[in-house]
């Protein structure tokens, strides 16, 4: 199966960059399909950035779009986000997940992360 390991959570600046990494230490992606999801405080799990395996087509939230790039590195098994232009409204619990779909609606995933928080503060 596949199992997904985060890294990069952490304090950052407002305004400032970030990066986070999610590896896959479980099975090869077949037709796979990654996205990042994030979880404010208080609030509800909400989808950030995907990217697809076919042609690796990207779709962001309309609160990212323009800051935020998602990215793979299929050699690697990691999924990225890098994040610039920082927000305190940012600060969340950031989940990567996988979905077994060339061309997915990001609707459903199959498996996830643990979990990294990024705080935004200065």
């Amino acid at each position: 199966q596949v199992r997904l390991v985060q890294s990069g959570g952490g304090i950052v600046q407002p305004g400032r960059a970030h990066r986070l990494s999610c590896q896959n230490i479980g099975r090869d992606l077949d037709r796979d399909s990654l996205a990042w999801f994030r979880r404010i405080p208080g609030g509800e799990r909400e989808f950030v950035a995907g990217i697809s395996w076919l042609l690796g087509a990207t779709k962001y939230a309309d609160s990212v779009k323009g800051r935020f790039t998602i990215s793979r590195d299929d050699a690697l098994k990691t999924v990225y986000l890098h994040m610039e232009s920082l927000k305190p409204e940012d600060t969340a619990i950031y989940y990567c997940a996988v979905v077994y779909s060339a061309t997915p609606d990001y609707r459903q995933m199959d498996y996830w992360g643990e979990g990294t928080l990024v705080i935004v503060s200065s």
